[in-house]
């Protein structure tokens, strides 16, 4: 029998429905960031950098990009004869198809393929965060604390600790309690939702916890294992962390790329971001262009002027265009003389000539504030705006559109406005 001493099990199934348009067609871990890369390059990476080379990747929710881009796991050097990456999708079961119905529930019902590696450990991982983490050295604090159950954790500042599932540690880092979004919290400890556990104490915990509906690591296993006497360790990290789960949060985080000095360094040597890579001509940049602080992918070509801002690979952007504090995805044409203003523009978008994105005073989105909100305009993939039409803040454009689709060549600030047959 193979005997791996560790092995990852990376969830990413999510929905991301805070995301809006952008995972309307696509899980949330294969949406493109930083130009170049998807959100699951980053736990992957540092999958590989850990030396960690056995990775179930668990899909559910619109997979097939997922799937395409992780392939055989080449780009991460994870493909392996014994291991490797494996792309583990709900079963069907005969009588009804077995959807993944919590985190743990998830990783209940790919017991058999842990098994066949007989680890040691087991490591539990979101596939939607950028960070750069050794995951190794979360093991050495395991192994010397003698724990069966590690939680990494963050410290956030006191106000926002509401906002997460809190450790109360002592001051050996051992966890004794822990809270649920709690309303005063007694501490500071977030969890990242990384978890290394003893695979004994793993597998016991999702057996015997298996009937509970959306069995879930934050309400059910932990809880569990902590009732039962389990040592639980917390792992204090303070790198770099963000979970880009709304479009904001997303759009900071490319933006926080192109400062002049990145607190999240792509171009670090000894701890290399891998990627399925497209054979790309090298990008071109006109005569009469203008560049200043942004990302430009490969493939792409600029004949106008791009501020502040990540181009992904592929991208034309026509004469007399003008692109500030942007975000424009892979194989994007806009087209001349158009104006872009802190604009989320996905995929294979056309925009014609003389738009204007991003313009007047900032209102509230009619339905949706909670995913439409700080002046960002979002564009879906596919999406065609025709030529001469303006756009208002906080507002969202989805589908092939044509210009009766606006009044008077405009969709004012805080609209939606998404075709049939491109639901949200």
């Amino acid at each position: 029998m193979v005997k791996k001493e560790m092995i990852a099990m990376l969830l990413a199934g999510g929905q991301g429905s805070r995301l809006g348009v952008f995972t309307s067609k696509v899980a949330k871990p294969a949406v493109s960031f930083g130009s170049k890369y998807r959100i699951i390059d980053f736990p992957l990476s540092n999958c590989i950098n850990s030396g960690v080379d056995t990775v179930g990747v668990l899909t559910q929710y619109q997979p097939l990009r997922l799937n395409t881009h992780i392939g055989i796991g080449i780009p991460w050097d994870l493909d392996r004869n014994i291991g490797g990456v494996t792309v583990l999708p709900p079963y069907e079961k005969s009588a009804n198809s077995e959807w993944y119905t919590g985190t743990a529930n998830a990783i209940y019902q790919n017991l058999d393929y842990m098994e066949s590696f007989n680890p040691e450990y087991v490591l539990i991982l979101s596939g939607d965060h950028i960070y750069k983490m050794d995951y190794e050295v979360m093991l050495d604090f395991h192994k010397q604390n003698g724990a069966e159950v590690t939680i990494a954790v963050m410290p956030v500042p006191m106000e926002e600790a509401k906002r997460f599932g809190i450790m109360i540690t002592d001051k050996d880092h051992k966890i004794v309690d822990f809270e649920e979004k709690p309303e005063n919290p007694r501490s500071n400890l977030a969890s990242m939702g990384i978890y290394i556990f003893s695979w004994n104490t793993l597998k016991e915990a999702l057996l015997t916890n298996a009937e509970q509906p959306g069995l879930d690591f934050g309400k059910h296993i932990i809880p569990y294992c902590h009732a039962q006497g389990s040592p639980l360790y917390a792992y204090e990290f303070n790198g770099y962390w963000k979970d880009v789960g709304t479009l904001n949060s997303y759009w900071e985080a490319n933006m926080e790329l192109i400062d002049l000095v990145p607190e999240f360094n792509l171009y670090e040597e000894y701890w290399k971001i891998y990627t399925r890579s497209e054979i790309l001509p090298p990008q071109y940049l006109s005569s009469d262009s203008v560049v200043e602080k942004s990302i430009i992918g490969e493939g792409s070509e600029i004949y106008g002027q791009v501020y502040n801002s990540v181009i992904g690979c592929g991208v034309t952007i026509g004469a007399g265009t003008v692109v500030r504090d942007s975000i424009i995805m892979n194989e994007t044409k806009i087209c001349g003389n158009c104006e872009i203003n802190k604009s989320i523009i996905a995929e294979n978008v056309l925009i014609e000539e003389d738009v204007k994105l991003g313009i007047g005073e900032e209102i509230e989105h009619e339905t949706d504030p909670h995913i439409y909100n700080h002046g960002i305009v979002a564009v879906g993939e596919k999406s065609v705006i025709p030529k001469g039409i303006t756009v208002g803040k906080n507002s969202v454009v989805f589908g092939v559109t044509s210009a009766e689709d606006y009044v008077n060549g405009n969709l004012p600030g805080g609209k939606s406005l998404i075709k049939a047959g491109d639901k949200q």
